[in-house]
């Protein structure tokens, strides 16, 4: 009952965070933060980055010593080396040695130290490289949420002008039974209703269009519930274009642009490798030890002793042989089969040594390997001044797409004011019988065109100078 209960409980807060998580409404911050943490390309970046990270520890441990042990057993026939003696034998016998041995190095002219500075180097521009995908990435985002906005804006325009025709149509419907209009004018309106209708529609597609993109930039299963939080356009906080001129914008951008950075810190990892290779072409000096042992199933050793005194000779004095003794006593050994630890203890050989490798040949590998390195260095350098290249045209491109998108938005407010105007005398005028419904449709069409018109202009200015204030390094924020 008490694992039921549990149970239960866990699954009601799951149902009621979802519900939450869903119910929730989106606003940049959180698409931004929520394509950062799942987009594909920024996984693949990370990853990327810890290759390079385990590449840079890789090359540290390359500075302590190596070891390694070994083991082997074998079985000899015929004339052979006994391993424990060095000696030649005919005897068939199964032996069995152990060894530790590894080395450091000790001096190779900074080969090392180059290598290791380097991958350093190479790790910081793979951080670089997940920055900058994470800023592609939220640039993209951007778009698409503006797109959403301007789509639904869009709607609220549609809505209106479908309110406004049904008013007129209204109006008119009583105009024509009491007479004082022609039936025509009932079915011209009638025919524009149908036409916003039919607008609205479109804006509403355009809108789930517009959602669809936004969750392909999120990677958010198409199924899943979403509606943006709508900012007041006219209170998103706008940088000034007098900070925004585009040589101090692209002196900014040099040192705060992660694509930058990132060729920066490769153009500096590409030296310490030339470095590197450089010094592999000088000899290296390095320090190596051993420990071995081993042991044969014919192996023996004392197990016992016994002392003798055997003549060594004769000696005839007169007639008769006398045995002559030595002073001393013989002592005689006899021998088993030797334990295998006992072997191992006794067999026991330590080795410690300097090596010095001098490279003569080495089918050019190493020398091939330092070219490479010079034209890699090259190249990097090559696409770094690229790089730059098309930073500095993209802001010069961006600031002037700013002074358009502000002139003709500017301009499609001064429209907006005059349709407004004239849709508004047209009001009067058909109000009182002085216009006909087809002008009075036309310059209505004008009107919404007009504020169809303005609020593009307006999310084109609104995107182009974030996009300016993300090169000046202040990111994406509505």
């Amino acid at each position: 009952m008490r694992k039921l209960i549990t149970i239960t409980l866990t699954c009601i807060f799951c149902i009621q965070s979802n519900a939450q998580e869903i119910s929730d409404k989106w606003d940049l911050r959180k698409c931004v933060e929520y394509a950062v943490k799942n987009n594909i390309s920024i996984k693949q970046a990370d990853i990327q980055a810890r290759i390079t990270a385990l590449q840079l520890k890789q090359n540290k441990l390359f500075q302590y010593p190596t070891t390694a042990f070994g083991t082997n057993g074998n079985l000899q026939l015929g004339r052979s080396i006994d391993p424990t003696t060095n000696q030649y034998t005919t005897s068939e016998l199964i032996s069995q040695s152990y060894s530790l041995q590894g080395s450091m190095p000790l001096y190779n002219w900074g080969r090392l130290k180059n290598s290791i500075a380097a991958a350093q180097l190479s790790a910081q521009a793979a951080l670089a490289d997940i920055e900058k995908t994470a800023n592609d990435v939220s640039l993209t985002v951007a778009n698409y949420y503006l797109n959403v906005l301007a789509a639904k804006q869009q709607i609220d325009i549609a809505n209106v002008q479908v309110k406004q025709t049904n008013s007129q149509l209204d109006i008119t419907k009583k105009k024509v039974n009491a007479g004082a209009l022609p039936e025509l004018n009932q079915v011209q309106l009638e025919a524009q209703l149908a036409t916003d209708s039919s607008n609205l529609i479109t804006a509403q597609s355009n809108y789930e269009l517009n959602i669809l993109s936004l969750k392909g930039a999120l990677s958010l299963d198409a199924a899943t519930p979403f509606e943006v939080v709508t900012p007041p356009l006219d209170k998103i906080p706008l940088e000034s274009l007098l900070n925004l001129q585009p040589d101090v914008v692209y002196q900014l951008a040099l040192n705060t642009q992660p694509l930058q950075k990132g060729d920066s810190l490769r153009i500096k990892a590409a030296e310490k490798t030339l470095a590197a290779n450089k010094s592999a072409l000088y000899p290296t000096l390095s320090a190596n030890y051993a420990f071995a042992s081993a042991f044969n199933n014919k192996a023996l050793e004392p197990v016992g002793s016994t002392q003798i005194l055997p003549p060594i000779g004769t000696v005839k004095v007169g007639s008769t042989d006398y045995n002559v003794f030595p002073l001393n006593p013989y002592t005689v050994y006899s021998y088993g089969k030797s334990g295998y630890f006992n072997q191992l203890n006794n067999n026991f050989s330590q080795s410690v040594g300097v090596s010095l490798s001098i490279p003569i040949f080495s089918n050019g590998q190493r020398r091939i390997a330092y070219e490479q390195s010079k034209l890699t260095l090259k190249n990097i350098q090559f696409q770094n001044q690229q790089d730059n290249l098309t930073l500095k045209n993209n802001i010069y491109t961006s600031y002037t797409n700013v002074v358009t998108s502000l002139q003709k938005y500017n301009a499609s407010i001064r429209a907006v004011e005059s349709a407004q105007k004239a849709y508004d005398f047209a009001q009067k005028r058909y109000e009182n019988g002085l216009l006909s419904t087809y002008d009075l449709i036309v310059t209505q069409n004008s009107l919404t065109t007009a504020k169809l018109q303005q609020l593009a202009n307006q999310y084109d200015y609104v995107f182009k100078i974030k996009l300016l204030e993300f090169y000046r390094g202040q990111g994406i924020k509505l």
